[in-house]
Parts: structure tokens; C-alpha cells; sequence
């Protein structure tokens, strides 16, 4: 039983590792409903093992001034559907900083200047996505 567990954990480790950003031109739910955008809590230095970790789908015409507390200041990849945008704030409720970014993938948030000195990883307390 402990060699069957093992090997479950491997795996799922493995997959994890070996993960691909989703296509921003098919970006789907489980139930295939078009998504607006996919936020990711984490990134990799290596680009094809971005967008892993929890995750969560954002639907067009989704308005959300206030992140989940489970998500606030927590996403460091997102991709955006095609064909639309995703608009982000720093703090809740719409205020603090702003970025608007548009379709395609981001696979490192870090790598986007928030400020003087921030960038925008783990710092999306809301956001606005249309399409």
C-alpha cells in the first residue's frame, strides 16, 4: 500500500512539474465554456512549467472588486483568452495600482513593473475581464 501511495505522489509531483500554460486561443472550463482568462497560483524560471498550482477561471464579463481571501496577492501566472482583457488592481476594491493586460499568456508576473519598485507578482487584490 505505502509503494502505491508513493508512486501516486511521484506522479502527481511529476505532472505537476511538466505543466503547460493553456492556449490563450481555445482557453475552456471543464465543461467547455469560454473562459475570459486562468489565473495561476505559481510560476517556474522555466517557461514551460509556468501557470501551476491552484488555479481558478475567470468568466467574461467577471467583475471581482474584492479577491477571494484564499487569492488575494497570491497569482503569479494568468493567460487571457482571445479576443479579450483582463484588468487588475493592486488593492482591493479597484484601487492602488492598475494593469490592463491583454490576450495571450504571462507566465511570470514578476516580470511586469507595478510602481517604482513592485512588480505584479502576488499582488491582485481584483479584477475586471472582458471579451
Amino acid at each position: 500500500m505505502k509503494g502505491v501511495i508513493a508512486l501516486l505522489l511521484a506522479a502527481l509531483c511529476f505532472e505537476g512539474l511538466n505543466a503547460e500554460c493553456p492556449n490563450p486561443a481555445t482557453l475552456k472550463d471543464d465543461y467547455e465554456s469560454k473562459l475570459c482568462a486562468q489565473m495561476f497560483e505559481d510560476s517556474s524560471y522555466y517557461y514551460d512549467e509556468s501557470c501551476t498550482g491552484s488555479f481558478f477561471y475567470v468568466y467574461p464579463g467577471e467583475d471581482t472588486p474584492i479577491m477571494p481571501r484564499a487569492w488575494e496577492d497570491r497569482i503569479s501566472s494568468l493567460v487571457v483568452g482571445r479576443g479579450c482583457s483582463l484588468t487588475v488592481w493592486s488593492k482591493t476594491k479597484k484601487q492602488g495600482y492598475k494593469k490592463k493586460f491583454s490576450a495571450g499568456i504571462v507566465y511570470h508576473l514578476k516580470e511586469y513593473k507595478k510602481g517604482l519598485l513592485g512588480n505584479w507578482n502576488n499582488s491582485i487584490s481584483g479584477y475586471y475581464c472582458t471579451c
